[in-house]
Formats: C-alpha cells, structure tokens, sequence
C-alpha cells in the first residue's frame, strides 16, 4: 500500500459569461462547454444553448451582478455586454456608455471580490484609423462613441483590477444562436441566398477573424493561467468589407457580381482629436505580440474564411454568375 497514488480528478474551471444572447458570448459559451462548466448571463433575450446555464441578469443592477458572481464564483468572467455597432452606438451614445462601460464597472467590482479573472473583449476602434499599424503600447485616440466607450473600459480594468486579461480584437464574424438577430455574416449568407445586389463598404480597412479564432486563442490563455495582459488579435492583414465579401465569393463559390462597391457613413465624433488623414480608414492591429507568446500564426481574411467554410461543413460548388473561384480549396 505504500506505493498507491491517489489521482484526484482535475477541478473543472467555471466560466462566467455576461451576455449569454450576444453573438460573442454564444459562441464563446458553444466553443467552452466541452472543456469548462459554463455560466452565462442574458437581459432581453432568454437563450438556450445545450450544457450552459443561463439566468437572467441586469449588468447595470450592482445587486444582480454580486448574485450571479457570489452563486457560482467562477474562476473567469467574460465581459461579452455591449453595443458593438459603431453607427448604433453614434445614435445611442447614453445606452452605449452604460453598457459597455458602465456594467463592466460593476462586474469588475465584484470579481474583485469574489476572486474572479475578468476578462474583458475590446477592439481596434480604441484608435483613430490612421495609415499605420497599431501596437498594444500606442495610447488610444478614438474617434468614434463606440471606441471612447471600450478605451474607457480598458483603461478602467487596467487601473482598477489585480486579474484582468483584455482582448483587444478585429472585426469578428459567423453565426449567431438569436433567430431574430442576424449577424453581419448572416445577413450576407441570406441576401446571396435570395439573389440580392450587396452594397459593401471600401472605405473602411480592418482585420476579419471567424470567432472561433478568438474562442481558441481565450482558451489557450486561460490554460495558461495568463494574466494582467492586454492582446491584439487580428487576421494578419486587413480589408474592406467589400474586399471581405469579395474574399467570401471565392471560398464561398457566390457570385461576385451580385457585390457593389459604395462607401458608408462613418459616425466621427466632433470633439476627436485625430481624424485619418487619408482616403481610407484604417484599423491595422499589430499581432507580433500574441503570435510571440503563444506561438503561433494568425490566419489571413482569406485564411479565416476558408476555416469558417470548413466548419460549417461547406462544400464547393459552381457559382452562379460573376467570377466564381472556391475549387480546390484548401484549408489551414
């Protein structure tokens, strides 16, 4: 009996999810189900995905906050709250402020209390879309409601929190779990569907990543147990969305005729302190520093697209006028 070891079964992390309902969230709760025990938080939108426990919460109520994060006291919170549409939240800037700050206020609190990593999802609009590529060390310069709102955030965590890590992301695309809110990438999949002419934006460049890029990467870090960092993650090299719908013909097999260029408002806030000063709208993210930590290569637009063809059980087929492309397609 003296050489008999006692395996004691690994304790299955807790992750806590505030915005449950959002595209984010639901595929970041779908993604960790299999390795974590899942928790997530919705408001208006009740959701039901198979293995994760949802219940409604108010991130703006401090007293539903500290009940969901005292009932479970998970290891790690995911703030996934927030309006993540620049010209939605230039028409809401109050709703924009409270929900993606104001609510992470009160979650950063109680995860100090409850011993809890938060973990905190921002992107490339904390910048002002120069011409040049952004490093995690260049002092946010935002230009937009929506990118005054998340530096706020960030900067709140980074000065507040003793356990925080903070992905600073591209342009996140796939399919969401509400049927009466369609994503971006949705919304493309069904106007190619019906044949419709899509009109894409080219003034605006930015990186695209399919989401479960981002939920792989979450997943390494926090087996790692990394913390107090802020990341950059982004496809390798930038697009317009026209470009990235152009790009989603050719590993889709649509028709790219049915794509027509045109330039979208951009809602600039009138007290910005920059503005870019070319043609073109940039929000190049530097990644050297993710790639170095872990290891690894980040995908290009084109790259990522055919990993979303993939895993969506894609098959390739003749496009249906237009320039086609998408035979012999190869996957990373």
């Amino acid at each position: 009996m003296e050489n008999v070891t006692t395996l004691v079964p690994k304790r299955e992390k807790t992750i806590l999810i505030f915005g449950l309902s959002s595209f984010v969230g639901s595929n970041l709760a779908e993604f960790f189900k299999k390795d974590f025990r899942v928790v997530g938080t919705y408001n208006k939108n009740p959701i039901f995905i198979p293995g994760v426990l949802a219940l409604p919460c108010d991130v703006l109520n401090k007293e539903e906050v500290q009940l969901a994060l005292y009932a479970f006291k998970p290891d790690i919170t995911i703030y996934a709250v927030g309006l993540s549409s620049v010209m939605e939240c230039s028409r809401n800037p109050d709703l924009a402020d409270a929900l993606n700050a104001s609510g992470l206020f009160n979650v950063v609190e109680y995860c100090q209390r409850y011993k809890s990593q938060v973990c905190y999802l921002s992107s490339g609009f904390v910048f002002a879309g120069e011409d040049k590529q952004y490093i995690e060390m260049d002092i946010p310069d935002p230009n937009t409601v929506y990118g005054k709102t998340q530096a706020s955030a960030e900067f709140y965590i980074q000065k507040s929190s003793l356990n925080y890590i903070i992905f600073r992301s591209c342009k996140l695309y796939g399919r969401g779990h509400i049927e009466n809110r369609k994503t971006f990438f949705e919304t493309i999949q069904k106007d190619f569907m019906d044949r419709k002419n899509i009109s894409c934006d080219d003034n605006v460049k930015t990186g695209y990543l399919d989401v479960y890029y981002l939920a792989m990467i979450l997943k390494i870090c926090f087996e790692k147990g990394v913390k107090n960092r802020l990341f950059q993650i982004s496809s390798n090299n930038t697009a317009s969305f026209n470009e990235f719908v152009k790009d989603y013909c050719e590993i889709f097999s649509e028709s790219s005729g049915l794509v027509q260029k045109g330039r979208w408002p951009f809602p600039f806030v009138a007290s910005a302190a920059t503005l870019p000063s070319g043609d073109k709208i940039n929000f190049d993210l530097d990644i050297s520093n993710i790639e170095g930590f872990l290891n690894i290569n980040m995908p290009t637009v084109k790259e990522s697209l055919e990993f979303t063809f993939k895993r969506f059980m894609g098959k390739a087929k003749t496009a249906r006028g237009g320039s086609s492309g998408g035979e012999d397609v190869t996957f990373i």
